[in-house]
């Protein structure tokens, strides 16, 4: 047998052991890697993100006004949200530091849209709104207090967030037009009085009605009933300088709120 012929016979086992060792290894990888790309996703899914039902409203047009002088120098905010779907609308006033413990007074004029059919009750209201504070000891008063936009609604509550203040928290519903007064009145010792948040209140006027002329018609009624804080007559003056009103807050005992 020529030599050539007999040594390609001898090395052709080895070639063949070494061709399927090669193939056996890339089965072994494949297998390898299906395993690995079926087990881990190429990507995380995405959780979405929440989203409120409220929008707020870039450099607000304010339509209604809360003017104390007391409260001159005072920190004032504005605030108008919208619903994203039943359009309702949110004018929030604040007057004085929301973090501090001094006196502060927050009113909020809600128009409502399509997104609700009724207006919660005040002690509801009071503890979705003032969730950021951690309202504790809510107690409803007994006795709705006068005001020129008619009997307020009340309810006592302390802050368990931020500085411990003590508030006194209102609302004042309407059907026709469907719109809701709220807000709350808080400061670091006692309760605010009654009178005070009244007085505070007969500050609340409307700047324009827009599209909506019974809110025109409400706030020209409420102008009509107004108290002047119980001092003075619109023929003699403006509403004047009510001495509690901010600054002199009078120091009385926390009130026994009667559920």
């Amino acid at each position: 047998m020529h030599p050539a012929l007999h040594s390609w016979r001898e090395e052709l086992p080895a070639h063949v052991v070494r061709l399927m060792a090669y193939v056996g290894g890339l089965v072994v990888l494949s297998i390898a890697a299906s395993q690995v790309f079926q087990s881990t996703p190429l990507k995380s899914p995405i959780a979405p993100a929440d989203r409120s039902d409220w929008t707020t409203i870039e450099k607000p047009f304010p339509a209604f006004t809360l003017a104390i002088p007391e409260a001159a120098g005072q920190p004032e905010t504005y605030t108008i949200r919208r619903h994203v779907t039943g359009n309702g609308r949110k004018d929030i006033l604040g007057l004085g530091a929301a973090d501090g413990s001094t006196p502060y007074l927050r009113a909020e004029v809600y128009r409502a849209g399509s997104e609700i059919s009724r207006f919660d009750a005040t002690a509801d209201t009071i503890a979705a709104d003032a969730v950021g504070l951690g309202p504790v000891n809510l107690a409803p008063v007994a006795e709705p207090v006068a005001s020129k936009f008619g009997p307020l609604s009340l309810v006592t509550f302390e802050t368990s967030q931020g500085p411990h203040r003590y508030c006194l928290g209102f609302t004042r519903t309407y059907d026709d037009p469907m719109l809701q007064l709220s807000g709350w009145f808080c400061q670091g010792e006692n309760y605010v009085p009654d009178s005070t948040l009244a007085c505070a209140l007969d500050r609340l006027t409307l700047l324009y009605a827009g599209s909506e002329p019974k809110v025109g018609a409400l706030f020209a009624q409420a102008e009509l009933n107004r108290s002047y804080c119980g001092q003075r007559g619109p023929l003699l003056a403006a509403t004047p300088k009510y001495h509690v009103l901010w600054k002199a807050l009078e120091m009385q005992p926390p009130r026994r709120a009667t559920r």
